[in-house]
C-alpha cells in the first residue's frame, strides 16, 4: 500500500516547523551559523516531542549544498535523501535491535572511511540507552575523539539510564512535553489540509488522550478519519476512540462532591457497559478533581492546568459551588485509595466503595468550627462539678518565644480572687490536713500545674500528699527513681513551690521522698477516678461525639476529685 500515515506525511521538515521546542531548534540554528556544532549531541525528553525529527533536520542542515545553514534547502540531493530516508552518509540505527559490542565494534570499523557525497558522516542512534554496558564501554573512545568527518546524534526517553561517561561526552538537549492547545492547534490545520471537519472539543480530546506526543495525537487522528467522511461528530469520535467523554467526568465528580449516588452509578455503569477501562477512569478522575482544587485555590489557574478556556471557565463554576473541605476531603480520599483501585480484580467494586466512603465522610466541619463543638462538648460532660477558671485582670507576661511563662501564669493566678467554692477549699486545705482533705488538695495542686506543664503534672499523678501547711509540703513520689528525680529539678520544684504556695498559703518548703506505695486514700480515689471514667465512657454524649467527627476515644482524664 502507498498509503502515508498523517505522523510522517507531516513531519516537519526544518526548524520552524517544530512543535513548542524553540528553546532547542533557536540554539542549534545559532550554532550552525557560528559553526560550532558539537560531535556528539544527545536529544532526551518524552516520546512523540520531536527528538529524532530534530536530528534528522540538524543533519540536513550540516549535509545541505548550500549549509551548513541553520534552515536547509530540501531540495538538493542530500537533503531529499535524508527525508526519502535512503541518505548513505547518514545512518539511522535502533539501539534496541543493534545493542551488542559486536556491533559497536563494527561502526567503528566503518567510521575511518569518509562520506560518499556529503560534508559529513552522521550516526542518529535512537533509544541509545538500550545499549549494553559493554557496547557503551566500546564506544567511549571514538565519542570522545570522533574523525572529523563524522558527528553521533542520540534520542533516548530515559537518560538516567545512560552511563555518565557517555552522557559527560555529549551536549545534551531536553525536550518538552508539549501543550494541549499547541496539539490542537496543529492538528486543527492538519484537518485543514486535509479537507476534514471535526469539531474543536474533538481535537482537545484527541490532543488529552496524547499524552503531550504530537506523534501519538496524528496517530489517533488517522484512526479518526481513516473512515473517509468528510464530516465527524464528536459522538462518532468517542465511539471510535473508545475514549471517556469529558462530560462524564465532570458529572462523576459532580455527584461525588455532592454526595449524590444516583448520577454516581448511572454515569459509571454507562462507562463500564462501554467496555472502558475503569483503572484509566479512576486516574481521570483523580486527576480532573485536582485540576478543580487548582482551578479553586488559584488566582491564575491557565498557567497551573492544561485545559481549554471554556472547560476552566465550567469548573471555575463547579469550583465555586464546592466547599474547599469537602473538594479537599474528597481529593484526600480518592488519592489514599489509588493503589486499591490500580490492583483491584473488580475495579468497578472498588470504585463504588470509594465514592461510598466519601459520601459517609463528606460532612467535613472547619477547624474553627470543630474546635467550637469540641469545647461545647467539653463543658457539658464536666457539668457543674467544674469550676470556672478565675478571670484575668491584666496582660500576661511573655517569655522570649511569645508563650506566657509559667511564673507568669501562677502569679496571675494568685493575684486574681479565686471562686467562692475554690476559696473555701483553700482555706480547707491550710495546716496539716486529714488523709481526704490532703487528697483534695493534691488534686487541686495536680489540676493547678497541669494548667502550666501538662508533663509535670503528669508525673504528680503518681505521687501523693504526705503533709500539707504553711510550712511544709511533703510529696511522695511511687515507683522508680525517676519519677522523684524529675520532681527535683529546680524548673519543676520552682513550679511547685508556687502551686503549693497558691493552694496551702504562705511559702512552704517542699520536699519530695522517695516512697514504695501511697496512703490507702489515694487508692480509694484511684477507684473513684477508675468509676467516673466508666461513667464518662458510656456518656451519651461522648458516644454521640465519637459518631459524629468519625473519631476513637484515646484517655480520659480526671481533671479534679470532688468528695461526695
Amino acid at each position: 500500500m502507498s498509503y502515508l500515515v498523517l505522523a510522517r506525511k507531516y513531519r516537519p521538515q526544518t526548524f520552524a516547523e517544530v512543535i513548542e521546542q524553540g528553546h532547542i531548534t533557536r540554539t542549534l540554528g545559532n550554532a550552525l551559523s557560528a559553526g560550532r556544532v558539537a560531535h556528539a549531541i544527545l536529544f532526551a525528553g518524552p516520546r512523540g516531542t520531536g527528538k529524532t525529527t530534530i536530528a534528522r533536520i540538524l543533519a540536513k542542515a550540516l549535509n545541505c549544498q548550500t549549509g551548513p545553514a541553520a534552515a536547509p534547502c530540501n531540495q538538493c540531493r542530500s537533503c531529499s535523501d535524508i527525508t526519502a530516508g535512503r541518505a548513505v552518509d547518514v545512518y539511522e540505527i535502533d539501539g534496541a535491535s543493534n545493542n551488542s559490542v559486536d556491533q559497536v565494534r563494527e561502526l567503528r570499523e566503518t567510521i575511518k572511511y569518509m562520506p560518499a557525497h556529503s560534508p559529513y558522516k552522521i550516526y542518529i542512534i535512537d533509544e541509545v540507552h538500550m545499549l549494553s554496558t559493554p557496547a557503551f564501554n566500546a564506544l567511549l573512545k571514538t565519542l570522545e575523539e570522533p574523525p572529523a568527518h563524522v558527528l553521533f546524534m542520540f534520542a533516548t526517553t530515559e537518560p538516567h539510564k545512560i552511563p555518565i561517561t557517555i552522557l559527560s561526552r555529549c551536549q545534551r538537549f531536553d525536550l518538552r512535553r508539549i501543550r494541549l492547545s499547541s496539539i490542537a492547534g496543529h492538528l486543527a490545520e492538519v484537518c485543514r489540509q486535509e479537507g476534514v471537519e471535526i469539531p474543536a472539543e474533538s481535537l482537545e480530546l484527541i490532543a488529552r488522550e496524547s499524552g503531550g506526543s504530537v506523534r501519538d495525537s496524528l496517530s489517533l487522528l488517522d484512526q479518526v478519519i481513516s473512515g473517509g467522511q468528510h464530516a465527524i461528530s464528536h459522538e462518532q469520535i468517542i465511539e471510535t476512540l473508545g475514549v471517556i467523554d469529558r462530560s462524564q467526568l465532570y458529572t462523576l465528580a459532580g455527584a461525588v462532591l455532592a454526595g449524590d449516588a444516583l448520577p454516581f452509578l448511572a454515569t459509571l455503569d454507562d462507562i463500564f457497559d462501554r467496555g472502558h477501562d475503569l483503572k484509566k477512569l479512576f486516574s481521570d478522575l483523580l486527576e480532573y478533581l485536582r485540576d478543580l482544587w487548582v482551578i479553586q485555590t488559584s488566582r491564575s489557574p491557565e498557567k497551573l492546568v492544561d485545559l481549554p478556556s471554556h472547560e476552566i471557565k465550567l469548573m471555575q463554576d463547579q469550583a465555586g459551588r464546592t466547599p474547599r473541605p469537602m473538594l479537599e476531603h474528597a481529593l484526600d480520599i480518592l488519592f489514599r485509595e489509588e493503589a486499591a483501585i490500580r490492583f483491584s480484580l473488580q475495579p468497578k467494586l472498588a470504585l463504588e466503595m470509594v465514592f461510598f466512603r466519601v459520601l459517609q465522610t463528606r460532612a467535613v466541619l472547619s477547624i474553627d468550627t470543630l474546635i467550637t463543638k469540641l469545647e461545647d462538648l467539653r463543658r457539658e460532660v464536666q457539668g457543674a462539678a467544674d469550676v470556672s477558671l478565675p478571670s484575668t485582670r491584666e496582660q500576661p507576661r511573655v517569655d522570649s518565644g511569645g508563650q506566657e511563662s509559667p511564673n507568669a501564669r501562677l502569679g496571675r493566678a494568685r493575684s486574681d480572687p479565686p471562686a467562692p467554692e475554690q476559696a473555701d477549699r483553700r482555706a480547707a486545705c491550710r495546716g496539716s490536713k486529714p488523709a481526704a482533705d490532703a487528697d483534695a488538695a493534691w488534686q487541686q495542686v495536680v489540676g493547678l500545674v497541669a494548667g502550666i506543664q501538662p508533663s509535670l503534672a503528669a508525673t504528680l499523678k503518681r505521687c501523693c500528699l504526705k503533709h500539707g501547711g504553711k510550712e511544709r509540703v511533703e510529696i511522695i513520689a511511687s515507683g522508680n527513681s525517676f519519677v522523684g528525680a524529675t520532681l527535683k529539678r529546680d524548673k519543676h520544684m520552682a513550679i511547685l513551690r508556687k502551686a503549693c504556695a497558691e493552694i496551702f498559703g504562705g511559702a512552704p518548703e517542699v520536699v519530695v521522698a522517695a516512697g514504695e506505695d501511697c496512703s490507702a486514700s489515694t487508692h480509694e480515689r484511684r477507684d473513684r477516678n477508675q468509676a467516673r471514667v466508666k461513667e464518662t465512657l458510656n456518656h451519651p454524649v461522648v458516644a454521640d461525639a465519637i459518631e459524629i467527627f468519625n473519631g476513637k476515644l484515646v484517655d480520659v482524664t480526671i481533671s479534679k476529685e470532688v468528695d461526695k
